[in-house]
């Protein structure tokens, strides 16, 4: 599952930094043909502030997505050492009870 964590995690990388180069476009191509003074309701700019908020909403999913990859590594790992832990004692207990079932996890 940790490749397609990271894989998401670039694809929000990327996702963001193509936010970035838009907004950064936009912002110079709005400037170079905006008159003066425009309205409000005239105003391109303001749909550029709209590009800042999902971008911030992308680095929170970013940030979220941090989260879980950690805890799917450390529900992991604790999965794999109590597996561990386990096959252990049924090794003791099958030498106890001289037996010679055979266990494989791969």
């Amino acid at each position: 599952m940790e490749p397609a964590v990271t894989r998401l995690e670039t694809m929000f990388q990327k996702a963001e930094s193509d936010l970035d180069y838009i907004q950064h476009r936009l912002e110079f191509e709005i400037m170079k043909s905006l008159p003066d003074n425009p309205a409000a309701e005239e105003n391109p700019l303001a749909l550029l502030e709209e590009i800042s908020v999902v971008k911030s909403r992308y680095k929170a999913l970013c940030t979220q997505l941090e989260k879980v990859s950690l805890e799917q590594r450390e529900s992991m790992n604790g999965i794999r050492a109590a597996l561990e832990g386990t096959m252990k004692i049924i090794q003791t207990l099958q030498q106890r009870a001289d037996l010679q079932v055979v266990f494989s996890c791969h």
